[in-house]
């Protein structure tokens, strides 16, 4: 005797033959055609309930007669024999996602707004990006999107630096602010419009908030293939600068305990670099200034460099010894290249350092304690000299170590940068935002026609 469940979709899978109009053998060619084992006999024994099926015959037969309902626009009217997962999701915010997840695969760079737009539409409200420039102090919208707003003086401004959601109520209506994110990197905010009933629901921050961490991934996707996205928030570069920023990674990045942030402010002459790479166990930090004829080229050269020799396995004084092969392979003695290369330990907190001839390193300690990192000193990059010997110094838990170059504080004030690091790492939470305030805090001091780089990192230990 059939199981009520089993005679449920049994007498449901026979009414909806009839109402698909579905012939015996087209049935079971289609059943047949989907892998089905059972003979056509059988099938019209069981339909006539003279005959039980295992239940992967009787859903193969229910889902022919699905797809036949959807072909002529009816409802699906027959149940499997269990719980079968959606194709499509039901609930909002998964929908609001896999609109993105679909659109983006074929998305060009300057669909980023369509994409967004047709996410919020999903969750019934109006997305707008909004991407901070490469200096960090507005947020750029549209095209048609009406003026930057100012990272300093605005709602929207609030939520990129604290990177939490700000409501606000103006003029234009409820607009509820939600940073727009890469993992820890921070690429601007998205402007929710929205009800006033909704301002508050802690529901949609948090859909709001997968969608803005998908969106950053398919934002940074799409600007490698065109740019779009860092043309909207940066405007136009120079030549040189364009090929130096090309080159640069993500203003920020994590692993594990350890979170790194940078900020560069080209001049237009293009002598300044950053790099970073992370690992579990390691991070590799460099930052770069090249002087001479051709400043951009030759620091995209060092770079290039110092990249295929940590991907070869060196140390940082086998780094500047590839480095400097590089440079005197292809530039004359008036080109050389300022530095610090170093590789930090995640697991230990030692760190191996080399300054070839650049402003030294700073370290933070417990918030109040400054230390700058004398030793491992070399003369600059491509230059000739003795073989150098690393500088090596040891990280506590939760220090902060600084990088920068020469053209934000001409290099010879390490006591006014140091104040200001522990005043600025007092007053935010994180690197990026830290980042972000040093560098609003220096630009006065900043070298007419130099570029400014500041390279930020904090340890806080192995994972426990």
């Amino acid at each position: 005797m059939l199981s009520d469940r089993h005679d449920h979709q049994r007498q449901a899978l026979a009414r909806a033959v009839r109402r698909a109009e579905l012939p015996l053998e087209d049935l079971w060619m289609r059943y047949f055609s989907l892998g089905g084992d059972i003979g056509i006999t059988e099938v019209e024994a069981y339909l006539s309930g003279l005959m039980s099926l295992p239940a992967v015959e009787r859903d193969v037969l229910a889902h022919v007669v699905n797809e036949r309902l959807d072909e002529l626009a009816r409802v699906n009217q027959v149940p499997y024999s269990r719980e079968v997962r959606d194709a499509e999701p039901r609930s909002r915010p998964l929908a609001a996602l896999v609109t993105l997840l679909h659109a983006a695969e074929t998305a060009s760079p300057d669909r980023v707004d369509a994409l967004a737009d047709a996410a919020g539409r999903v969750l019934g409200v109006v997305i707008t990006v909004h991407l901070v420039d490469r200096g960090q102090r507005r947020l750029r919208g549209p095209a048609d999107g009406g003026p930057a707003l100012d990272v300093r003086t605005t709602p929207a401004g609030r939520a990129y630096r604290t990177g939490r959601p700000v409501p606000s109520r103006g003029e234009a209506g409820p607009r509820l602010w939600v940073p727009l994110l890469d993992g820890v990197a921070r690429l601007g905010v998205l402007e929710v419009a929205c009800g006033e009933e909704d301002l508050d629901d802690p529901g949609l921050r948090a859909q709001c908030g997968w969608v803005s961490r998908l969106l950053g991934r398919i934002v940074v996707a799409l600007d490698r293939s065109g740019g779009a996205a860092a043309d909207r928030a940066d405007g136009a570069h120079p030549v040189t600068a364009e090929l130096v920023r090309s080159l640069l990674p993500p203003l920020s990045g994590a692993s594990g305990e350890f979170r790194v942030s940078a900020v560069h402010e080209p001049s237009g002459r293009g002598g300044d670099a950053f790099d970073y790479a992370l690992s579990e166990t390691s991070a590799c930090l460099a930052v770069l200034t090249a002087a001479g004829p051709q400043p951009a080229l030759a620091v995209a050269t060092a770079l290039a460099a110092h990249r295929r020799a940590r991907r070869a396995g060196h140390d940082p004084v086998g780094r500047a010894g590839v480095v400097d092969e590089a440079l005197g392979a292809h530039f004359g003695p008036h080109t050389s290249v300022t530095g610090v290369l170093a590789d930090l330990d995640l697991r230990t907190g030692r760190l191996c350092f080399v300054n070839a001839g650049h402003p030294e390193p700073l370290v933070l300690r417990a918030g109040r304690t400054t230390l700058p990192l004398p030793g491992g000193a070399r003369p600059p990059l491509g230059k000739p000299g003795g073989r150098p010997v690393a500088g090596e110094s040891l990280l506590a838990r939760r220090d902060w170590l600084l990088l920068r170059t020469e053209g934000l504080t001409g290099g010879d004030d390490a006591r006014g940068l140091a104040d200001l690091l522990r005043a600025e790492a007092a007053a935010a939470t994180t690197p990026p935002e830290t980042t972000r305030r040093l560098l609003d805090a220096l630009r006065g001091e900043a070298v007419p026609g130099r570029d400014a780089t500041l390279l930020l990192a904090r340890w806080t230990g192995p994972a426990r």
